[in-house]
């Protein structure tokens, strides 16, 4: 069984979900409610893409980060 990561949560306590993608990290759903169990790799991974949905996102709203 893999272990658990130890990266810390992105969550920076603005949650607000638009479809399934959290306003505050960009996370999606699936990937906060995966979060504990995953391993390191995953979350860094889950980290990196949350990071470009949220910047991504940004842009298209004409938004700041």
């Amino acid at each position: 069984m893999p272990v658990a990561g130890r990266q810390p949560s992105p969550c920076v306590r603005k949650c607000c979900l638009d479809g399934d993608q959290c306003l505050g990290c960009g996370r999606l759903m699936a990937e906060i409610l995966e979060w504990a169990a995953a391993t390191d790799e995953r979350q860094l991974q889950i980290i990196t893409d949350a990071k470009k949905r949220f910047a991504s996102r940004a842009a298209r709203l004409g938004s700041p980060q």
